[in-house]
Formats: structure tokens, C-alpha cells, sequence
């Protein structure tokens, strides 16, 4: 999903910082893993009640079971989780990210965890498409890739971003903006658990591949987890989480 915003200076901080990145052998002897999401973007990272939670939270708890380590969670505002991850303040982000060119400069990515991509959520049925967003006011999330997708339409008459996603989805509730871009399962289950709200699932607006960042170059913790995410698929509990969340397997094919 998110966050291509200032990417050169991520750069800038991640060469700065990305020497003092813990690696996975000074991982193994600290017996402890810190893994920052957001918190804020059900239903992949969440809080019930004072319980973080998620179909990204337990997955991350699963690889990190396969490891042989302890977990500490970290949660932020999105827009700090890089730029943390470049001043190693933590080990992992695992928030939705969106895999592209541009943040694979200031990161390296593990394999995806799932696959989804923006889509269109409106109130009035006839907006759907992306030629329907012409002449229309939208909103989305600040420093994401649905952000930057919506401004890549020419025809959009305004971008109205937000700090979180709610407030992205709440601002189409109070008909502040014509349309909400969103992930996709995000978009789902807003409109399963607000149908008095009234909103109307429409296209597709992109496509993408989602996966934990690790700091840029920190290779042995990339692939010690890639390879305990790969038990994870193959013994079934990621097939389990995934169905307990959307009824269906998220994986990347």
C-alpha cells in the first residue's frame, strides 16, 4: 500500500544509518526482534481494545515463532515507520507497504505477504472507474502509494490526503470528498461493517505487491526471515490467518 514521500532523503538516512542496522546474528544474541507497524489500518494492523492485532500482526508473530525469537512491537504514525527504520529504531516494518522502485532505494524488501492494490470507494454508484474520478474531489492517506496513484490523474480536481486512513474514509461519510482509494480488503471490510454508510466498491485503481521492509542491505535478516515466512506458507497457518481475515489466501502467485 503506502508511503513514497520524501524519498531522497530516506536515501540520505538510510546510508547514514544503515551500518549500524542490527544484523541477524546480533538479532539471534539480543533473542529479540522489534517489528514496527502503524496500528491503524484494519484489518492488517489494528488495535482491539489495547491488543494489536491483525492479518499482518499474526503473520509476523507466525515468522518470528519460526525464527526462534521473541517479538517486541513498535507502533507509530505510517509516515515515521521508514525513516525509523533507517535511524535503527527497529528491525522490520511490516505496514502495508507497497513494493516500488522508488522505496527499494531507502529499504530491502522481504518477500511479499500478500498482494492487492488501491481501490475506488465512492458514495454515489456512478463513480467507479477512474474516468469517473475526473472532476472530483478525493481523499487518501498521506505519504501513500494511493496518494500517488490519484495524482497521477490528470483529471482529478482535488487531492485531499490525511493522516490516516480513517479519516480518509470518514471525510467520504461526511460527503467532504467525492471519493475514498483505499486497499482494497481495507475497502471491504469498512463497507461490510458500515452498511448504514452507504458506500459503493468500484474499480481497481492498481495493483500491488505487499512486503516487510528491512533497512537497505541488512541481507542475513532479510533472508533468515524470508525463509521462516516460506515454513510459514507451506505448513498451513499462513492459509489460516488469511482465510480468518478475508475468507481467502492473499498470497502472491
Amino acid at each position: 500500500m503506502k508511503l513514497l514521500k520524501t524519498v531522497v532523503t530516506a536515501v540520505a538516512l538510510c546510508a547514514a544509518f544503515v551500518a549500524q542496522a542490527r544484523t541477524l546474528d546480533e538479532v539471534k544474541k539480543d533473542g529479540k526482534i522489534i517489528v514496527a507497524t502503524e496500528g491503524q489500518f484494519a484489518p492488517f494492523n489494528y488495535f482491539k481494545g489495547t491488543q494489536l492485532t491483525g492479518f499482518e500482526v499474526e503473520v509476523a508473530e507466525l515468522v518470528v515463532k519460526k525464527m526462534g525469537l521473541k517479538l517486541e512491537w513498535k507502533t507509530l504514525g505510517f509516515d515515521a515507520l521508514l525513516t525509523g527504520l533507517a535511524q535503527n529504531r527497529w528491525d522490520v516494518v511490516i505496514a502495508s507497504h507497497g513494493v516500488t522502485e522508488e522505496r527499494a532505494k531507502a529499504v530491502t524488501f522481504a518477500n511479499p505477504h500478500y498482494c492487492s492494490g488501491g481501490m475506488i470507494v465512492a458514495m454515489d454508484a456512478k463513480i467507479r472507474t477512474a474516468a469517473d474520478l475526473t472532476g472530483k474531489v478525493v481523499a487518501v492517506q498521506t505519504g501513500t502509494s494511493y496518494l500517488t496513484n490519484v495524482q497521477k490523474l490528470a483529471g482529478v480536481k482535488e487531492v485531499k490526503n490525511f493522516p490516516q486512513d480513517t479519516d480518509a474514509q470518514r471525510a467520504l461519510i461526511s460527503k467532504r470528498v467525492d471519493a475514498w482509494v483505499s486497499d482494497k480488503f481495507v475497502a471491504k471490510e469498512a463497507a461490510a461493517k458500515n452498511a448504514k454508510a452507504g458506500f459503493k466498491l468500484g474499480d481497481m485503481l492498481f495493483i500491488e505487491r505487499i512486503a516487510p521492509a528491512m533497512a537497505l542491505g541488512n541481507t542475513s535478516l532479510t533472508e533468515a526471515w524470508n525463509k521462516a515466512f516460506a515454513e510459514v506458507l507451506a505448513d498451513g497457518s499462513y492459509a489460516a490467518v488469511s482465510k480468518k481475515y478475508f475468507n481467502e489466501d492473499v498470497r502472491c502467485n
